[in-house]
């Protein structure tokens, strides 16, 4: 369950917060404009603020403002044009799809975009319906305008204000992902659960995951001022820190279950890793409560009983008996367990101490970990051609909204078609997908609204409690978008017909009609989900070709510093920080695939194999720069550096192998990894991190081999 979703935490979240402004925002400007002017003007500046509203999220204060800023200039342009377009019924038609198609191919520049295309069509539908004067037209746009540009001063004024409290909250939702997904870490341990399910729902978590720490370093790594900052930096500095060592906590499940299926310390493994998500949660619920976090969980038990079945396994290799396999896989994991352990103590830490200064690197240029949007006339006309997915989507959208105005001017009854147009453009995505989630939500929340609009109607049909429900599904609209839209489509459905209902109060079809125009606009999108689809199939070998160019810039940087060669780790945190968003791209778009229909999904196995093995080689290196750590002591350097480099030219071989059917190349046959100790096998050097460091460079190198046959298998299977 999302973190936002329960209680306990739910009020703390930054997605309440976002309800409670909107909602503030909303009402606050109506009510002010009431005492100057009637109820018609208030609701176009109302409407004015709603558009602006769309565009108020997380963001760094300029980013932000940038952001709402170009909603007011587009959407006040928008409602002029609309205004005056509306006397001249084919006129309004025809702006109405053009306007649509722009909209929608603002899309190019991101996730960032897709709220302004929505405040976009927004107002659109919302202003076709009024046939206006141009001094009219004018006097109309200059309200919304007023609307719109308030809602700005407030949303900024509450975000400077806020501006601490948003980055700690946007931290505590990374650090409950973080916490989810070591829960699914734990059931590994669980004889009960397939391993490759498992890891399948492992892989796919990554990519929520990446997308919260995203959101976590544009806040925090943009502007970190004061002692205040430098506690919100340092923690998520400790969570990348701590993900990594949850990373190379991975070993072969699969042996370890064989060696230790009768033994009660798997649950005990279970147990410490779901303590360790507890322990993690609780740093993330100290956050969002603006307080130090202090340790409350002990390991003792668990750990305990670890080194107990250690001591066994010992006795058992001693005594002759073939545990030693047992015995090295379960010690290594019992050190990373306690390196865990160790580091979530720091997590705590670095949420109690002030600091003087932000404890990062100093003077770095912090722009690589961040989102670099550019908004450029050039990459909209870039696009301007058939084969690209976001013209083929502006197009679809375009044309359904064109048979959507067509359908309501048939309908026998006296349709807003607005109401068609609005769930169009609602329901109707870039992805497959994403229409079908949008549409189920939207038709099922659509329905319940509609029933509790109906009973608060003929049950609750009093001013004060009306005001009431309105102004609390105000704040629920904004607050459940983004974690569970159908919770949303319930909340906007009961606060447009309610506003409906005041206004006029003597429609009692308004209900029944809104739900046959909410099929109507379903049906219509769902039709055109097939026009000039795009489907995910399609942008495979692009993204696969992404991955391994990343991983091959991330082993570069990888085994410079496994061999010392930089001063510190930046580089590898950068390129650690690209294949992950990489991986995620890949990941996001095998799930969108498996939503689409059978005959458009391809290569299945192999994309979520694919998947694994490259997420297996960043556990490795995590793996490796933990052993290095661990047995730093009399550590030979010459021998394992030249052990690192050997493997590194192997690695690269192999990779840039797996490029070569990308590129066109002739592709070789794959190769077995070399022996991994060929370069040197320790003989003579006394040190006992030789095993692990060979061990984990042998699975580095096979699994890099397996690389190979997963990508040319999905080329094959989509070409």
């Amino acid at each position: 369950m999302h973190y936002a979703l329960n209680l306990r935490t739910f009020f703390y979240s930054h997605y309440f917060y976002l309800g409670l402004r909107f909602a503030a925002g909303l009402v606050g400007v109506t009510l002010v404009t009431l005492q100057f002017a009637g109820m018609a003007t208030a609701m176009t500046v109302c409407v004015g603020a709603l558009c602006t509203a769309l565009m108020d999220m997380p963001s760094p204060l300029r980013h932000k403002f940038n952001e709402m800023s170009a909603s007011v200039l587009l959407c006040g342009a928008v409602t002029l044009l609309i205004s005056l377009c509306a006397p001249v019924h084919w006129l309004l038609m025809a702006m109405l799809v053009a306007v649509s198609f722009l909209a929608c191919m603002m899309v190019v520049y991101g996730k960032k975009s897709m709220p302004l295309q929505l405040a976009t069509l927004f107002i659109m539908t919302m202003s076709m319906e009024h046939e206006m004067t141009v001094r009219q037209s004018f006097i109309h746009t200059g309200l919304f305008t007023l609307g719109a540009v308030a809602y700005l001063a407030y949303a900024m004024g509450i975000s400077w204000i806020l501006r601490h409290r948003i980055k700690q909250q946007v931290l505590a939702e990374a650090l409950f992902e973080l916490a989810a997904y070591i829960d699914i870490k734990a059931d590994f341990y669980d004889t009960r659960y397939n391993l490759t399910e498992q890891f399948n729902k492992l892989v796919r978590h990554q990519s929520l995951l990446a997308d919260r720490q995203q959101a976590s370093r544009d806040l925090i790594l943009r502007s970190h001022q004061n002692s205040k900052d430098a506690i919100v930096v340092q923690t998520h500095v400790c969570m990348l820190d701590l993900y990594e060592l949850v990373l190379s906590t991975h070993t072969d499940y699969a042996q370890l279950r064989a060696h230790l299926a009768d033994s009660p310390v798997l649950k005990s493994l279970h147990d410490l890793a779901y303590k360790a998500a507890r322990d993690i949660e609780s740093v993330a619920y100290d956050v969002t409560r603006k307080l130090a976090s202090y340790p409350e969980i002990s390991y003792e038990p668990e750990l305990a009983a670890i080194e107990a079945e250690l001591a066994a396994l010992q006795r058992r290799v001693d005594e002759g008996k073939p545990a030693q396999e047992a015995l090295a896989v379960l010690r290594a994991q019992r050190n990373k367990v306690r390196a865990i352990i160790k580091m979530i103590a720091e997590l705590h830490q670095a949420s109690q101490k002030v600091y003087d200064s932000t404890p990062f690197w100093v003077d770095a240029d912090m722009g690589p970990f961040l989102s670099q949007q550019k908004y450029e006339l050039r990459m909209i006309l870039s696009h301007l051609r058939f084969d690209s997915p976001i013209f083929r989507f502006s197009l679809r959208v375009a044309m359904a909204i064109s048979v959507g105005l067509a359908v309501a001017s048939w309908l026998p009854y006296a349709a807003h078609s607005y109401w068609i147009v609005l769930t169009i453009v609602i329901i109707l995505k870039p992805s497959f997908s994403m229409t079908k989630q949008r549409r189920s939500d939207r038709i099922v929340g659509t329905i319940i609204g509609c029933v509790i609009t109906a009973l608060i109607i003929k049950y609750l049909n009093y001013p004060a409690a009306i005001l009431g429900l309105l102004i609390l599904s105000t704040v629920a609209t904004p607050t459940f978008i983004y974690v569970r839209y159908r919770y949303a489509a319930i909340a906007v459905s009961i606060m447009i017909l309610l506003q409906m209902h005041l206004l006029a109060p003597g429609n009692h079809d308004l209900i029944v009609e809104r739900l046959i125009d909410t099929f109507i606009g379903a049906a219509v999108a769902t039709a055109f989900s097939f026009v000039l689809a795009s489907w995910e199939y399609q942008s495979l070998p692009r993204l696969i070709r992404d991955v391994l160019e990343v991983n091959l810039r991330y082993m570069q940087a990888s085994f410079d510093l496994l061999q010392g060669k930089g001063k510190d780790d930046f580089a590898y945190r950068i390129e650690r920080k690209r294949l992950m968003d990489s991986l995620a791209a890949l990941s996001s778009a095998l799930v969108r695939m498996l939503d689409e229909p059978a005959r458009k999904q391809r290569a299945v196995e192999d994309i979520n194999l694919f998947i694994v093995q490259n997420y297996l080689l960043v556990a490795h290196v995590a793996a490796l720069r933990a052993i290095l750590r661990r047995h730093v002591k009399e550590l030979p350097t010459a021998p394992v550096n030249a052990l690192l480099r050997e493997s590194h030219e192997q690695v690269v071989r192999t990779l840039a192998q797996a490029l070569a059917p990308q590129s066109g190349a002739a592709a070789q046959p794959a190769t077995a990894p070399t022996t991994a100790a060929s370069a040197t096998d320790g003989a003579g050097v006394p040190w006992s991190g030789w095993p692990l460091v060979q061990r984990r460079i042998r699975l580095l190198q096979a699994d890099a081999v397996k690389i190979i046959v997963h990508s040319e298998a999905i080329v094959r299977d989509v070409a």
